[in-house]
Formats: C-alpha cells, sequence, structure tokens
C-alpha cells in the first residue's frame, strides 16, 4: 500500500457495490481507515473483508442516507472509531425510472429518487462538515453524473434534477466553506461498467455495441477511471480544487 490517504479517516456512502467500493478498497490501499455505509450488511462486511485481507482497515455501518439518524451515527462511528474525520465520498444514489417521459413519471418515484440522491447528500454534507471543521479543513466529493451537466433522455426527470442539484449543493458547499479549510468537488460519470449499470443500460451485447456510440474514445468506462479521479480531488494534490463538477466521459460532452 502507498501512503497518500495514511493517518486519513474517510467515509463513503453507498459502498458495497460499483463505484463505492472500488473507491472504499483504493481509499484502503493508500493507507485510509475507511468507514463505509449502505443498507445491504453481507455485501458491506465483504467490502472489509476485502480491504482487511490486503491489509487496510475498515468498518462498515449499516445507513439508509434517507435517514438523518442513519447518516448522524455513521458519521460518528468515523469519529468515535477513527478519531476524526477527513474525507468524505457521497457516492449513494438510485436511478429511478427510466426512458418515461417527464409528464407520465410517477411522483412517488420522483419523491424516491430526490430523499436518496439530492437529500442524501445534502444530510450526508451536513453532518461531515461539522466534523471536518474540527479536524481544521478536509475533503467531499459529490457523486453527479454527466446527466447533471447535460440532461438525458434516457436517465429521466428524477435522476436528471437530483444530478443537477448535487452539483448546486457542491458549488454551494464549497464557496461557503473555502475559508475554513473544506474543498468540495462532484464527478460526473457518463456510463461507467458498474453492476447498476448492466442491470439497466447494458444487458446484452447489442446494447453495448450502442453505449459504445455514444463515446468518440470507443468504449465504456472502467470504476476505476472514476476512483482515480475522487482519490485525487481528496488529496493534497488537488488543493486548489474547489467547486468543481468534473465530468468522466470519454468525450461524450463533446458530441
Amino acid at each position: 500500500m502507498s501512503g497518500r490517504f495514511r493517518t486519513k479517516v474517510v467515509f463513503l456512502t453507498g459502498g458495497t457495490s460499483g463505484l463505492g467500493r472500488d473507491a472504499a478498497l483504493a481509499f484502503a490501499r493508500e493507507g485510509a481507515n475507511v468507514v463505509l455505509t449502505g443498507r445491504r450488511v453481507e455485501a458491506g462486511e465483504e467490502v472489509v473483508s476485502a480491504i482487511r485481507k490486503e491489509g487496510g482497515e475498515a468498518t462498515f455501518v449499516r445507513a439508509d442516507v434517507c435517514s438523518c439518524a442513519d447518516l448522524e451515527r455513521s458519521v460518528q462511528v468515523c469519529v468515535k472509531t477513527y478519531g476524526g474525520l477527513d474525507c468524505a465520498f457521497n457516492n449513494a444514489g438510485i436511478d429511478g425510472t427510466l426512458m418515461v417521459p417527464l409528464a407520465d413519471y410517477q411522483k412517488e418515484v420522483w419523491d424516491q429518487v430526490v430523499t436518496t440522491n439530492l437529500t442524501g447528500t445534502f444530510l450526508s454534507m451536513k453532518y461531515e462538515i461539522p466534523e471536518m471543521l474540527k479536524r481544521g479543513g478536509g475533503a467531499i466529493v459529490n457523486m453527479s453524473a454527466m446527466a447533471g451537466l447535460r440532461s438525458g433522455r434516457r436517465t429521466g426527470a428524477a435522476y436528471n434534477a437530483t444530478k443537477h442539484g448535487i452539483i448546486g449543493l457542491t458549488t454551494t458547499g464549497a464557496l461557503e466553506y473555502a475559508s475554513r479549510g473544506i474543498r468540495v468537488n462532484a464527478v460526473c460519470p457518463a456510463l461507467i461498467q458498474t453492476p447498476m449499470s448492466e442491470a439497466t443500460f447494458l444487458k446484452d451485447q447489442a446494447m453495448v455495441e450502442k453505449a459504445i456510440q455514444m463515446y468518440p474514445v470507443g468504449r465504456i468506462g472502467q470504476p476505476e477511471e472514476v476512483t482515480a479521479l475522487v482519490l485525487w480531488l481528496c488529496s493534497s494534490e488537488a488543493s486548489f480544487v474547489t467547486g468543481s463538477a468534473v465530468a468522466v466521459d470519454g468525450g461524450a460532452l463533446l458530441i
């Protein structure tokens, strides 16, 4: 393991699979003490086990980002277990209903997506920031999406709106806390090959081939390509970067 995050405490939401799992492993390999959350206990404990097998340190907390109490308790686990909080990756999110026009979108689904994606990110920051201030600063990375920079027809009203909203939360946090040592940025991936995308947009080879045509680089993104950016934004190497929403899109926004 390298030591870029040695002695640092990192908090992740949605850490049981996909990009969250990959980031938890990567932070631990860089020496961080990792606290990851999610709703699936077995999957969360598997990530902790994988980290510890590699010589890292991690703790899993079952938590729903829709719950104030769960998020407050999860952040306090960082403090009580590892002494504080330095970095956070607010990754938890859901897709909602895909390829449904706005007027046909069900309010129940809208509420679920808004509560999970947007309110969940807000609550995460609400409880993370006070603990970072106690350490003299920190770094937060929020998970937006390419749909937060340019709405997509396939992703639907709730997903597009929440991912735009997450960028708004990011810039607000960056502006309000820059002078107090906290940096806040967002990553905006396009289609990345994760279990979530494989269950929706990449179900078969025909869908994969169609998806590839969206990207000038001629392929779909991989989790480690997003994770590398998340870690960089949390590191001292990005000390002059705050309030940015960084696309990881293989050139798709150029089309």
